[in-house]
């Protein structure tokens, strides 16, 4: 059975057929539901997105899709260097798990498209300026019309048991203490899931894998990834170490020890919309949201 992903729910059409119109993108945009960004935060009203007025909105727009019952979604996005954001605009990772299945998913396409343009603003092959063009889903080079499209990173991601049914957590070195995850990393040139799964949990902890399970994908645009997920049982749990390079620590847990340590503040778990905790939730088992609510870190 797959995993629920908080952030693979998407209700939209992408309307891919309608995105080389100009004209009936404007007079989809007359009438949509638009969607406010101010560099990677959402204008919001409460749990909610605040869609914005066509009038009011200022910014490079990009279409989204439509609904079910046909209405248009777009994003409007301004860029900014701010670094402290108005109570009324908030991040995905804080927003994400609040909103309902139409909402994130275009707020997930949202902030993955804006993010590639604003890092694509000149051209790979000659240096040039590019535009958006195709309603936001491309851009061209204005000197040599090369044509450039949004790319995703696949990253793995794992949760390691042993035998017994414990997991294996480990902590990177650049988070602060107390915060474990499972094990991940991006997929490299020519490499497998499977075997991408393989290497990065012998090298971040040296577990010899007898098995795996595929368990779902969601993306995870912070910037521009999809985490493919895995459960994998070791052979070896007796000699696992942390490599010391990438992962500084690790620990083993029973789903009692997992509750204990999480309530007490000794483990601060990954946050709600991540594969990581759906992972150690669906382990964990039907009490895992009631049980399981101590701390855990957004960033």
């Amino acid at each position: 059975m797959l995993l629920n992903l908080p952030l693979s729910r998407y209700k939209l059409h992408r309307a891919a057929a309608l995105r080389g119109d100009s004209v009936v993108l404007d007079e989809l945009f007359a009438r949509a539901k638009i969607i406010s960004m101010l560099a990677d935060r959402f204008e919001c009203s409460g749990n909610s997105l605040a869609f914005i007025s066509p009038k009011l909105a200022e910014g490079d727009r990009y279409f989204l899709g439509l609904s079910s019952s046909g209405e248009p979604y777009f994003v409007v996005h301004q860029a900014s260097e701010l670094t402290e954001f108005g109570d009324n605009f908030q991040s995905l990772r804080t927003l994400g798990a609040r909103l309902d299945d139409l909402e994130v998913g275009a707020a997930v396409h949202a902030l993955a498209l804006t993010q590639w343009h604003q890092s694509h603003l000149r051209c790979s092959k000659c240096g040039a300026q590019t535009q958006s063009i195709l309603g936001g889903s491309a851009r061209q080079c204005e000197v040599c019309s090369g044509q450039h499209h949004p790319r995703t990173d696949p990253a793995i991601i794992v949760l390691v048991k042993d035998s017994q049914d414990r997991i294996l957590l480990g902590r990177q070195k650049v988070w602060p203490e107390k915060r474990f995850s499972t094990f991940a990393g991006f997929v490299e040139p020519g490499e497998s899931f499977e075997s991408s799964v393989i290497r990065e949990v012998a090298e971040e902890c040296g577990g010899s894998i007898t098995g795996m399970k595929y368990l779902g994908s969601q993306p995870w645009p912070f910037p521009a990834s999809i985490m493919i997920a895995y459960e994998a049982n070791i052979s070896n749990p007796g000699s696992v170490a942390a490599d010391g390079q990438e992962i500084e620590e690790i620990i083993w847990l029973t789903r009692d020890e997992l509750k204990s340590k999480s309530a007490s503040g000794e483990l601060l778990l990954p946050p709600l919309i991540s594969v990581a905790r759906a992972m150690i939730n669906a382990w964990y088992g039907p009490m895992a949201e009631s049980e399981l609510s101590g701390q855990s870190w957004r960033n």
